[in-house]
This record gives structure tokens, C-alpha cells and sequence, in this order.
């Protein structure tokens, strides 16, 4: 075996850069195919309950519009077509299907608070609903729990499902600059600089749950000093590291389900 000279061994970990585009509809339509392929993943891992759950991605063109999955539409069935173009004021510009309300509240609420955000994650998944009973944020106890080190919210006054806009505000403004929230008696929500992004966070977030509520059957975890959990933040927890995290799955689904760009 050859080995790797000391001198030009890699001092960082390494990660592909997302993609570049050359006009709005070049980028529209691969945020949208990644919009299906997404909403294909949550239904490969049971994050589809009944009409309950949604992703949504800004329109690269006009800031003030986001693609959503049509209410009612099972998400291991959507591709690019079924997607429904809404904007700030609830009206549905493209697309043909039925505008989930609260879907609509919520992801407005958020795009208007966050520029920076371009796509964003909700779903009733199994341990995040169950720890989101709980009220309480994660600890940093795996690598993958300080992807949200100091970068989760805890929002506390859920009432139900959100359809008023006041409500909707609240979750925003909760949500804060962070890349994930977590409702209380509801379930979680993340957000991202990308749909690839957004979704990643939120399968990673769903298995930090999980390892809460295992660890905690066993006799509970040793958390990560704060030092530790900071560090493994910084080196893992970049947005272009969510970006990369989720290509093998957007592959996966890109092969199997070729329809998602129909």
C-alpha cells in the first residue's frame, strides 16, 4: 500500500460546492427537482403522515414566491409539475392542486423573516413529534447533535395547527437565525441555503431525537463539553456540508424515481 506523504496530507475535511447557475429558469427548475426528490426521501424514511407535512423552495427569480407540495398529494409521488408556485399573499400562481393553509403560513412567515432562507422542512416524523412533546432542545451528544449546537429553538406556545398569521410570525420569529426549531406538542422544522440543505437537517435532526430518547432508556448520555460540541460544529455543521450531506440521497432517488423531474 502506498502511503501518504505527511507533507500533502489533507488538514480539513473535503466537500463539493453546490452547483452554479446561468439563469433563473436553469435554477428554478433544478430547485425544483430537488423539491420532489426531497419530498420522495421524507417518504422512503415514513416522515409522510396522512396530509400532514411540507417542504417548501424560494423561486430563485422572484423572492417574494416558494413552490410547495400540493396538500393531499402522497410525497412519494410528487414530481416537479405537481408542485404549486404560491406567494406572500396565498395566492397560487402556478400549478394546479390545493394549498395546505398552514403549510402556507408557517413557510411564508419564514421566508419573509429569513432572506437568507431558501427552502425549508416540516413533518410530522416519529421522534421529532416525540421529542418535541418533551419541549426541550437537543443536547450535544453525537456528532450529529452539534450540527445544531447552539443552532436550534425551542418554540413553546404552540396552540394547535397554524393557520393565523400572528402565530405563523411567532414560529419565525422563534426560529430566530437559527437552522431549526423545534414545536412543542407538534413536531420539528428546519431551513436551509438550499432544498438539499433544508432537507438534510431535518433527517439529521429526526435521528438526534431518536438517540435522545435511546440514550435516555439506557441511563442517559455524557453530553460533549461545550469546547467539543463548538468545534465539531464548526467542522460539521456549515451549510455546504447539509448541501453535500444529502447527495447520495438525491442520487438514489434521481435513479430510481426518474419521474421527479417530470
Amino acid at each position: 500500500m502506498t502511503q501518504l506523504d505527511a507533507s500533502v496530507r489533507p488538514t480539513a475535511m473535503v466537500f463539493a460546492d453546490p452547483p452554479v447557475f446561468g439563469s433563473a429558469e436553469e435554477e428554478r427548475m433544478h430547485r425544483k427537482q430537488h423539491l420532489a426528490a426531497a419530498l420522495r426521501v421524507f417518504a422512503m424514511h415514513g416522515f409522510d403522515r396522512g396530509v400532514a407535512g411540507h417542504i417548501t423552495a424560494r423561486d430563485p427569480e422572484y423572492a417574494d414566491r416558494f413552490w410547495v407540495n400540493p396538500y393531499g398529494m402522497h410525497f412519494g409521488h410528487i414530481r416537479s409539475s405537481d408542485l404549486l408556485c404560491v406567494d406572500h399573499d396565498g395566492r397560487v400562481i402556478e400549478g394546479n392542486g390545493i394549498l395546505n393553509t398552514a403549510a402556507f403560513a408557517i413557510h411564508s412567515a419564514i421566508h419573509k423573516a429569513r432572506p437568507d432562507v431558501v427552502a425549508a422542512a416540516h413533518a410530522h416524523s416519529r421522534y421529532g413529534s416525540s421529542w418535541a412533546a418533551m419541549g426541550k432542545p437537543i443536547d450535544p451528544i453525537t456528532t450529529e447533535s452539534c450540527f445544531f449546537f447552539n443552532d436550534h429553538a425551542v418554540y413553546e406556545n404552540w396552540t394547535g395547527v397554524t393557520v393565523e398569521e400572528d402565530l405563523a410570525d411567532d414560529i419565525a420569529h422563534a426560529l430566530g437565525g437559527n437552522r431549526a426549531a423545534i414545536l412543542k406538542n407538534h413536531g420539528i422544522l428546519t431551513v436551509g441555503a438550499s432544498v438539499d440543505e433544508a432537507a438534510w437537517w431535518f433527517i439529521a435532526l429526526e435521528r438526534c431525537c431518536e438517540a435522545q430518547f435511546l440514550t435516555a432508556s439506557a441511563g442517559g448520555a455524557d453530553p460533549m463539553s461545550q469546547k467539543e460540541a463548538e468545534e465539531t460544529h464548526r467542522l460539521v455543521g456549515s451549510s455546504r456540508v447539509g448541501w453535500f450531506s444529502f447527495q447520495p440521497l438525491y442520487q438514489e432517488v434521481a435513479r430510481s424515481h426518474p419521474d421527479i423531474a417530470d
